[in-house]
């Protein structure tokens, strides 16, 4: 209690410096993830990815973040073995922070797509079991993290190889590739707007309606997002209209007016991906900040971190500046490296990783987003062929991956021992 009475300052400002860092890191790494397939197929340009992704990515982290608990409260470790030295969960907190910054930045250079969860539990384990007790982590929880690697990319990249298949044989392959997109493309139209939906509310609105008197279940969020998809075909049919026949652009390419379609598509995709991801991933940097704001401020560790309005303000703001000052190296990375993307193509895997992560939230399994997209990108390039990866860049991805928790935690161990040596 002294030790925090005496740094209380201090240790604010470094709990604000290191969640600012740690939001960046999610900017230009994480969110970088959700908009590269839109970049890669030419759907969205880069600085039309930023700017949807800066409006929703905020809206979500600033309107749909504030879940009232922090990352330690998802069962990684048990906070209550620090009653009798609560500025050591600081320590912890700031190193978990700085750690996982530090890393997302590595990352973020190499224009490696890592997980942002997976960073943070990385170095929270870290500190926790080094600096604490190897009991104080729960290691059930871990190693349902370290399964959501595998099962994610596998899962995404199914559905995503699946719908692609389906586009070519329904669509592209067929004797009037227009025609058929009229026929098909609103029952993809429906997929679009049912998982979108599915996702916000699962992923995004569940931490809005959390304080309110309005609570959803998944069958009541199904019948909804059903709704809602069938208000998203009504408009798809109007705009269907609109298009002109297959005719052939200035480059001979016979599909132009089908992926254009597609591309609109993309931009709802990207849209609402975006906000659900803002609203869900944010926790990464700003629950270990809620956790030391409230250590500090109270001297003690309680049951919850509460979650000030603008701590989540910090989120969004770093997680902007993040995308829109280094988010590019990674969007080359999901867009145009693995394989080549088209709107069709792009759609596809955007639909896929939206499908798991419905199907994930539906049954309670832990799923990464980057690992779900990059699954996603993965299923689609597949569909065309093992040709058509570039297996070098898989293989550095997937090496990243593994990485990326014994990095973190590392890397959290070292400044722990700094923080506990420096103030204490």
């Amino acid at each position: 209690m002294s030790i925090i009475a005496e740094y209380h300052s201090i240790l604010l400002i470094l709990g604000c410096v290191f969640g600012l860092f740690m939001a960046w890191g999610v900017g230009a790494n994480d969110v970088a993830n959700a908009m590269g397939t839109s970049v890669g197929s030419k759907a969205l340009t880069v600085k039309q990815a930023i700017l949807v992704a800066m409006v929703f990515e905020f809206l979500g982290a600033y309107l749909a973040g504030g879940e009232v608990t922090s990352t330690i409260r998802k069962g990684i470790i048990d906070p209550m073995l620090l009653q009798e030295t609560p500025e050591f969960l600081v320590y912890g907190m700031l190193s978990a922070l700085l750690a996982a910054g530090l890393w997302l930045l590595i990352a973020s250079m190499l224009g490696w797509p890592v997980s942002t969860t997976h960073s943070i539990v990385g170095a929270i384990v870290g500190f926790a079991a080094v600096g604490i007790s190897v009991d104080a982590v729960a290691w059930g929880k871990v190693a349902n993290i370290a399964a959501s690697w595998v099962v994610s990319p596998i899962l995404a990249g199914s559905i995503s190889f699946a719908l692609f298949i389906s586009v070519q044989k329904l669509i592209f392959n067929s004797d009037s590739p227009m025609a058929s997109a009229r026929r098909y493309i609103p029952f993809y139209m429906f997929a679009v707007g049912f998982l979108i939906a599915m996702v916000t509310m699962l992923k995004g609105l569940k931490h809005v309606l959390k304080d309110s008197s309005i609570s959803l279940n998944f069958i009541e969020s199904i019948l909804i997002s059903a709704v809602i998809g069938v208000m998203v075909t009504g408009l798809g049919l109007l705009f269907l209209r609109r298009v002109k026949d297959d005719a052939p652009d200035t480059n001979g390419h016979r599909f132009a007016n089908v992926e254009r379609v597609f591309a609109v598509l993309m931009v709802f995709t990207a849209c609402a991906m975006a906000f659900a991801h803002g609203s869900n991933d944010v926790a990464n940097a700003v629950g270990p900040l809620a956790a030391i704001v409230s250590v500090v401020k109270s001297g003690a560790i309680g049951a919850k971190a509460e979650m000030p309005s603008w701590i989540l303000l910090v989120g969004g703001v770093g997680i902007v500046v993040g995308l829109a000052t280094y988010g590019f190296k990674v969007m080359a990375t999901i867009g145009k490296k693995i394989t080549e993307l088209t709107p069709s193509r792009g759609f596809a895997a955007e639909l896929g990783a939206a499908a798991t992560v419905v199907l994930a939230s539906g049954v309670g399994l832990p799923v990464s987003t980057t690992h779900t997209l990059v699954g996603a990108v993965l299923g689609v390039g597949l569909a065309r062929g093992i040709g058509a990866l570039n297996l070098r860049v898989i293989g550095s991805i997937f090496l990243s991956w593994i990485v990326t928790l014994p990095a973190g935690a590392g890397l959290s161990i070292l400044f722990f021992f700094f923080f506990k040596g420096v103030f204490s």
